[in-house]
């Protein structure tokens, strides 16, 4: 099934009005983007906090425990777990399609550039596994996604939101895609901006969501192009804070793709707004870092975040947008499966 966003209506919409100049074209699109955003909110309905009352009413307990197991031997996956839930939730929807295998025949999400450094999918098994002793062939491998994310950032001191759960296993995954959809840490705040709304996601989830940096380290690949040679004079980008430019060159020589650097540093192991407070410093580690001082609405929202002032607020903010996240063009119903192993279609 090809699911079809309000954002990729609009766009044909745009494209049909330039091309054709035709009056009578408007109405149709007006009921078709109609459709669509009913049949999205239909789907995200579909969801419920007691879905597996009746089926598997311990889910959420096993989740839990095995989270905390995985958390207590190695603390630093939490963030590679929320990202795991975010490049999941930006193709094809909330669908586990990005823990699908490739095959001789197909080469999946997993295997696209933008998920190479991806970090966890040994864990999102362990606890599938876990789930299906008790309840087989019941509980989606993109549910079990979305609540391992939330117990995840909760252990780590962050907030603990309700998770929707009834979401189903797509069948599709395709490395192209997650290209095309993941928003990249080069982007500026057009193209953010841009991303997040083909997704229904607004400007305040852009900035909300951007403080899951808060955890977690990168690749010096994925920001050493900041560093070095940045405008073909061999200078650094000048947003970036000279001296937090000169101790990230310290640290990531010229082509290093091994060495981590941590997000947030200092306190890149709790869920806090320390974020924020280096974004306003310029100290923002990505170019997308960077970028929310560029808008009126994510620059403020950084601002007001600054050093210890907020927390609570963020939190929430935090809360409210992901599950808002977590109800991307969701699978419901008989759409999908339910994976017996999350790499594998059935």
């Amino acid at each position: 099934m090809v699911l079809i966003t309000c954002h990729s209506i609009q766009n044909q919409q745009k494209s049909f009005d330039s091309s054709l100049k035709m009056a009578f074209i408007k109405p149709v699109f007006a009921v078709l983007l109609s459709l669509s955003c009913i049949i999205s909110l239909s789907n995200a309905q579909g969801l419920t906090l007691d879905y597996y009352k009746k089926t598997c009413p311990n889910v959420e307990d096993i989740v839990k425990r095995e989270t905390a197991r995985i958390m207590a031997a190695a603390p630093t996956l939490a963030a590679p777990l929320l990202r795991l839930h975010f490049h999941d939730c930006f193709v094809r929807g909330c669908d586990g399609s990005v823990l699908i295998n490739s095959t001789t025949n197909n080469r999946a999400e997993r295997d696209s550039p933008p998920n190479l450094t991806l970090r966890g999918f040994g864990s999102i098994d362990r606890v599938k596994s876990a789930v299906e002793k008790e309840c087989p062939a019941t509980v989606s491998c993109a549910d079990i996604l979305a609540l391992v994310a939330r117990d995840a950032v909760s252990i780590l001191n962050g907030p603990f939101w309700p998770v929707p759960l009834g979401r189903r296993d797509g069948r599709v995954s395709n490395a192209s895609e997650a290209l095309a959809n993941i928003p990249a840490p080069t982007f500026n705040i057009t193209r953010l901006k841009t991303s997040f709304a083909s997704k229904g996601l607004n400007t305040k989830d852009l900035v909300v969501l951007s403080g899951s940096h808060t955890i977690g380290t990168s690749h010096c690949s994925s920001f050493s192009n900041r560093l070095y040679n940045f405008t073909g004079r061999g200078d650094s980008d000048p947003s970036l804070d000279p001296n937090y430019a000169s101790r990230l060159r310290s640290k990531c020589r010229r082509g290093d793709t091994t060495t981590l650097a941590e997000m947030d540093p200092g306190s890149f192991k709790t869920f806090d707004q320390g974020y924020y407070t280096n974004v306003a410093k310029r100290r923002g580690l990505f170019t997308s870092d960077s970028s929310l001082l560029a808008d009126t609405e994510t620059r403020t929202y950084v601002r007001s975040h600054v050093f210890s002032q907020g927390l609570s607020t963020f939190l929430q903010d935090f809360a409210d947008s992901m599950v808002k996240m977590g109800k991307i063009e969701v699978l419901t119903g008989s759409q999908g499966e339910i994976r017996k192993r999350c790499g594998f279609i059935n």
